[in-house]
């Protein structure tokens, strides 16, 4: 089970501008699997080795962003049992049925002071990875189309208050700050990396004026080999890099980002911390952020990395 009751990122849903060249960009340049279309338009999909039905959903419209992100709980009773915190926290929720998306249960939807809607839900259908049961082979033919990632596995988002936000993640749906970033002269949290489990971060939030943006959608690979065949992907594809290859000082994590056909920020990493939740967060100052907590290896901040949003 998670150590918080919630077990893991489950979906995010996206906007694009133009579905055609995005199904063509998440299904065979990153390399997703399709799992089904809806009555909406919604297009689903999965990376290779996860389980459940979804994990990014996209939809056309007319402009690029995130509509919700969302974590998958324990059961029923630990979905129940948020919502009842949540509210007697002060934020209200909304019950969303099963079936509104694709093979997915009842889910609860909240909004934070950082303007996203996060939803939690406790039922997806599995749908397993291809392999066998017993005595399964190390990876299915799933695994060499595209980028080809092992999983969704965290995001990032920009957004006002995200103080407040960090409270409702720690104090109420039991997440761990693993480390942070303060504000220039400042020793206010302006970054925050949480997790629910022992990873280097399962959600991450900016500061930032406006609300509910999103900075990048994270698919995790199995080495830096991997993340570099990733590059020659994207660069055989004319994607637009952000930065990358590189390593981060903050997670440790070695690192991609570029940008999908709709100006949305996707990340192909490897590695990064683990944590436990008797450690105490990582600090870093806005020195150290440019001396390496963002680019190692060229010590120096990226502008489009800090200012470009969708």
């Amino acid at each position: 089970m998670g150590m918080t009751g919630v077990l893991r990122p489950g979906h995010a849903q996206i906007r694009v501008l133009d579905l055609d060249e995005a199904c063509h960009f998440y299904g065979k340049v990153l390399g997703l699997i399709e799992t089904g279309r809806d009555k909406q338009g919604r297009v689903y999909y999965k990376a290779w080795d996860e389980r459940d039905h979804n994990s990014i959903i996209i939809r056309q419209a007319d402009k690029a962003g995130i509509d919700f992100f969302s974590f998958k709980v324990l059961d029923k009773k630990t979905l129940d049992q948020f919502e009842s915190d949540l509210n007697a926290y002060g934020i209200p929720t909304e019950r969303i049925p099963a079936g509104e998306l694709l093979e997915t249960g009842e889910r609860v939807r909240f909004q934070i002071p950082s303007g996203h809607l996060i939803e939690l839900f406790a039922e997806k259908k599995m749908v397993g990875n291809g392999l066998a049961a017993v005595n399964p082979a190390p990876w299915s033919d799933d695994a060499e189309r595209g980028i080809a990632p092992l999983r969704f596995d965290h995001g990032l988002l920009y957004g006002p208050n995200v103080n407040k936000v960090m409270d409702i993640f720690v104090n109420v749906l039991g997440f761990m700050l693993t480390e942070f970033v303060t504000l220039p002269d400042s020793d206010v949290k302006g970054a925050l990396w949480l997790s629910c489990s022992i990873k280097a971060h399962d959600i991450a939030f900016v500061e930032h004026p406006e609300p509910g943006k999103l900075h990048h959608l994270s698919f995790m690979l199995e080495s830096w080999e991997k993340v570099l065949r990733a590059g020659d992907i994207i660069g055989m594809n004319e994607i637009p890099v952000d930065i990358g290859p590189t390593r981060h000082g903050i997670t440790r994590g070695t690192t991609i980002y570029a940008w999908d056909p709709s100006g949305n920020r996707f990340e192909t990493f490897c590695g990064g911390t683990q944590n436990y939740p008797d450690w105490d967060p990582v600090a870093w100052n806005w020195e150290g952020l440019a001396k390496g907590g963002l680019d190692y290896p060229q010590q120096k901040l990226h502008e489009t990395f800090l200012t470009v949003v969708s």
